[in-house]
C-alpha cells in the first residue's frame, strides 16, 4: 500500500485546496477571485445601521397606509443584497413576506434603471399589465428560492440575514421600489420597502432614500422627467402615461404627489 511522508500529505492537501478555490473562481462572475463581493462603499452609506435608522424615521411620517411595522432591503448594482432590516421588536412584527418582496423591489428598482434614467417599481405597474407595453416583465427574472428562503429564520432582518451578499433577482412592478444614485449621479443600487399598502411603501421607500442622501436622481418619467415618483393617472382602468399607478388612499396620493416638494431629490 502506498504511503506518503507526512509532508507529502499536506503537499497533497494544499494541492486539492488549490483546485477548490480555482473552481470557484472559475464559476464566480462579479470579482477577481471569483467569489461574489457586496459594493464595500455602499455598504457604508446603506448598510445595516443606516438602513434600519432611515426606515424607523421614515415609517414614523404619516404615509397614508395602515402604519404597520415594514421591511426594506438594499441591492448593489450587481444585484447582491447589501441589507436586509425591519421595524419592529421581533422579525414577526410585520407581514413575513415582505421580506422578501422588500428584496425583490430593490433588484427591480436597480435593474430597471439606468445611470440616465431612473423606473421606480411603481412606474413599471401599467406597462406590465395585460395589453400593456412591458406585460410579461414580471416573470422575466425569477426570485432565486434558494436565497430568498435559505438559512436560519431567526436571522432574517439581521446582519447575518442569509440574503445578504448574494443574488436575489425577481421583479415586482407595484410601489416601493427605487434605484439609489450617489452624490455623484452614480446608480448605485437599488432600495425595496414592503409591508403596508403599495402607495404607502412608495412613500417610505422615498423619504429613506432621501435619508439616506442616495437620490441624486438624473431623469424619469414622472414630473415632467425630472424624478421616477409614483403617477397617479389612471382613468377608466387606463393610464393617461403608460407609468401610472392606482390609487390606494386620499392620503396616500396627497402624500406622494407632494413628495419631490417635501423630500427633493438631490437635496
Amino acid at each position: 500500500m502506498l504511503s506518503l511522508h507526512p509532508l507529502s500529505r499536506k503537499v497533497v492537501r494544499l494541492g486539492i485546496a488549490a483546485c477548490g478555490l480555482a473552481a470557484l473562481a472559475a464559476c464566480g462572475d462579479n470579482s477577481l477571485t471569483g467569489l461574489p463581493t457586496v459594493d464595500l462603499n455602499l455598504s457604508r452609506v446603506a448598510g445595516f445601521d443606516q438602513l434600519k435608522a432611515a426606515l424607523v424615521q421614515a415609517r414614523k411620517e404619516a404615509n397614508g397606509g395602515f402604519n404597520l411595522d415594514m421591511w426594506a432591503a438594499v441591492v448593489d448594482r450587481n444585484g447582491l443584497v447589501v441589507a436586509v432590516v425591519f421595524t419592529g421588536a421581533t422579525n414577526t412584527d410585520q407581514w413575513p413576506g415582505s421580506r422578501v418582496i422588500a428584496a425583490q423591489k430593490a433588484n427591480t428598482g436597480n435593474a430597471f434603471s439606468l445611470p440616465h434614467l431612473a423606473l421606480s417599481t411603481a412606474n413599471l405597474y401599467a406597462a406590465t399589465q395585460p395589453g400593456g407595453t412591458l406585460f410579461g416583465l414580471q416573470e422575466s427574472n425569477p426570485t432565486n428560492e434558494e436565497v430568498a428562503y435559505g438559512g436560519d429564520a431567526a436571522d432574517y432582518g439581521s446582519r447575518k440575514d442569509f440574503m445578504v451578499g448574494k443574488r436575489i433577482g425577481g421583479i415586482n412592478v407595484f410601489g416601493g421600489g427605487l434605484a439609489l444614485y450617489d452624490a455623484d449621479g452614480t446608480l448605485v443600487g437599488g432600495l425595496g420597502v414592503s409591508g403596508d399598502a403599495s402607495c404607502a411603501d412608495h412613500n417610505i421607500a422615498w423619504k429613506m432614500r432621501y435619508n439616506l442622501r442616495l437620490d441624486h436622481v438624473p431623469a424619469g418619467v414622472a414630473d415632467n422627467g425630472k424624478d421616477d415618483n409614483i403617477i397617479y393617472d389612471f382613468t377608466n382602468g387606463l393610464s393617461a402615461s403608460g407609468f401610472g399607478h392606482p390609487e390606494c388612499s386620499a392620503a396616500a396620493t396627497a402624500i406622494g404627489e407632494a413628495l419631490p416638494q417635501t423630500h427633493p431629490i438631490g437635496h
